[in-house]
């Protein structure tokens, strides 16, 4: 800091040189404010990928893991650094292909995610399915204390998720009931599931995020999300996309899906801004992204109705 009777003689000169110059002369004690990040668009990282077979709590099953990595393509080596990552379940009968876009986005913004190809037929457990997703968890923190596997070091063991579209976004709730690891969870259309998921969510203490569609007509808001919501102890939000449908939150509808008010290039925006910024605060650590969370950036984001117990 310089003395008052130097910045008495520099100040008038410096702002004579701003006007000159015709820039904008600034007011006292303003700081320059840095750019809004926006999390829907792609993150630093390349992506990789490797399919695989998960092998830990006596489970075992394939499994497609995306990873940040200094280079796109299968197999290639993950970027330097510990990363933040999570388990994410599939929705019923729905392979894991169906959620690439969201998932590859996730690794560009620097987490580890695993899908599991389990529990893909017409009769599901979902308690096998939640045991799966916390096997997967436990089986990248053995990964990265394992010489010689691609993950070694890789893994920010105290920063571990869960996420899931419609039942595996159940299973992730009971599984994140059932892990002491599991540092947050972010769902999207979940659906209750058998054990109930909204009694599992009663028990959380952990962040949880319900990102659910206004439009959805197979597990709708009222119905799931929302009872969910309403048992879940605070931190929590619910996420509601206005039109946004079930079948929105994959990358291409089957038969039996429905359809809403908005097409599922926005609705797959706005998933991945409310979802990565959630999972950069609460995961990653990132507390630049409150207002994107928490605040009225996210109070007031256009197309989503925000409900929150901070």
């Amino acid at each position: 800091m310089l003395p008052a009777p130097v910045r008495a003689v520099l100040m008038p000169l410096v702002l004579a040189a701003a006007l000159l110059a015709g820039a904008p002369v600034p007011s006292a004690g303003a700081h320059p404010k840095a750019a809004a990040v926006d999390p829907s668009a792609p993150g630093s990282f390349a992506v990789g990928y490797t399919d695989l077979t998960v092998s830990a709590s006596g489970r075992s099953f394939g499994a497609r893991v995306w990873y940040p990595s200094a280079s796109a393509g299968a197999d290639t080596p993950v970027a330097p650094g510990a990363h933040p990552a999570l388990a994410f379940g599939h929705g019923f009968f729905q392979d894991i292909s169906k959620y690439q876009s969201l998932l590859r986005h996730y690794a560009s913004w620097g987490f580890v995610a695993v899908a599991p190809k389990s529990q893909g037929g017409l009769f599901p457990s979902h308690s096998g399915f939640a045991d799966d997703l916390a096997a997967s968890l436990s089986w990248l923190t053995t990964q990265n204390g394992t010489p010689g596997s691609r993950f070694a070091g890789a893994i920010d063991v105290d920063r571990l998720g869960l996420s899931g579209h419609s039942m595996g976004g159940g299973a992730a709730l009971l599984a994140s009931a059932r892990s002491t690891a599991v540092k947050s969870v972010s769902t999207l259309a979940a659906a209750e599931t058998n054990p109930s998921a909204v009694t599992a969510s009663g028990g959380l203490r952990i962040p949880a995020q319900f990102v659910g569609g206004s439009a959805d007509s197979i597990a709708g808001v009222a119905g799931h999300q929302q009872k969910m919501y309403d048992a879940k102890p605070a931190p929590t939000q619910l996420r509601v996309i206005t039109g946004g449908f079930h079948c929105g939150f994959v990358d291409t509808s089957g038969f039996g899906c429905d359809s809403g008010s908005i097409d599922r290039a926005t609705q797959q925006r706005l998933t991945r801004g409310v979802t990565t910024a959630y999972l950069l605060y609460t995961l990653a650590g990132d507390r630049t992204l409150y207002d994107q969370v928490w605040g009225p950036a996210a109070q007031n984001l256009p197309g989503v109705v925000y409900s929150a117990k901070p």
